[in-house]
């Protein structure tokens, strides 16, 4: 670890990241238990959710590989999202031997709903950030998150067992 740059060493920053970890991890939790979802459901959502905000739908292959489950867990995932009715499959036209996992547009407005209060107390708490602090801020999330997979082995190639 390097040293300290204005008051805030390495270390001191890894724990404040570690802290929001957690913090994140227990609003996932209490999130799901409150809606009726398994943690990995919410994440599996939030991974769909976020794939359809850039126009992409996420195959189950994907979906499966992005939370390290397997075929048949990852299907039942699937089937339990299915059934809340957050997620369709479809066929895209072009190929119909592919599935693909979507969000219908009333589970679009329902899930916004569901983030909403978390969305807006983030809005809140960051008010007093200018562009160029929230510049650093989004660079330092993306670099640590990338810096989290690659040690996580996220970004690995797959090893054969």
């Amino acid at each position: 670890m390097t040293g300290d740059t204005e008051g805030h060493s390495d270390l001191d920053l890894t724990r404040l990241l570690q802290t929001l970890t957690v913090e994140s991890d227990r609003y996932a939790e209490r999130f799901g238990a409150e809606h009726g979802l398994h943690r990995t459901d919410v994440n599996a959502l939030s991974l769909i959710l976020d794939a359809a905000r850039v126009g992409r739908a996420l195959s189950p292959s994907t979906l499966a590989k992005e939370l390290g489950l397997s075929p048949s867990a990852t299907t039942a995932l699937i089937d339990r999202l299915e059934a809340l009715g957050h997620v369709e499959r479809t066929r895209p036209a072009g190929d119909r031997r592919r599935v693909a996992l979507e969000v219908p547009a009333a589970a679009v407005e329902a899930n916004r709903h569901l983030f909403r209060p978390l969305a807006r107390e983030f809005a809140e708490s960051w008010a007093g950030f200018s562009a160029e602090e929230r510049a650093v801020v989004a660079r330092f999330l993306e670099v640590s998150t990338a810096a989290m997979k690659r040690v996580g082995g996220h970004d690995a190639p797959q090893r054969r067992r």
